[in-house]
């Protein structure tokens, strides 16, 4: 899988990226900040980078678990939804999940309209998404558990 070589990176180093953008954590999820073109900001200077460039890095640091605040985005035109299933697909081939928070009511009605609803988990607010992780690990294990064969 390219891109997802979690040795390309130093591990265990909070918060530093090869790229240099701006991001968040809580725990083991990643939170990327988005402006209204779907670009991630660098920690210095007014420069920014793509969000599907963001997240390759991310997972080929091995950070698999990545939350997008979309606060301040009102709208998303073809270009921006392309980029976020680009975005979505490159981190669930590399075993990763990203998922949406804070939707406006106009991104939110064309997410509905393009069945998008289908692809990502979106959520009202941070503390959900970040939360979604740990229930959605606990029902792949229970899941896994499920699907052992009983040697009694």
């Amino acid at each position: 899988m390219p891109g997802c070589d979690v040795w390309s990176c130093v591990i265990g180093e909070p918060n530093l990226n090869e790229l240099g953008f701006k991001e968040r954590r809580v725990g083991s999820v990643t939170i990327l900040d988005a402006d209204a073109q779907l670009r991630i900001k660098l920690r210095f200077g007014g420069s920014s980078v793509p969000l599907a460039d963001a997240c390759e890095s991310l997972t080929a640091a091995g950070q698999t678990h990545i939350v997008l605040n979309l606060d301040g985005v009102s709208s998303l035109g073809a270009r921006s939804l392309g980029e976020l299933v680009s975005a979505f697909v490159a981190v669930k081939d590399c075993g990763g999940e990203l998922k949406i928070f804070n939707l406006a009511a106009p991104v939110r009605q064309l997410m509905r309209a393009t069945n998008l609803f289908a692809v990502f988990d979106l959520y009202d607010s941070e503390s959900q998404a970040i939360d979604s992780f740990s229930i959605s690990a606990t029902k792949a294990k229970v899941t896994d558990n499920a699907q052992e064969p009983n040697n009694e």
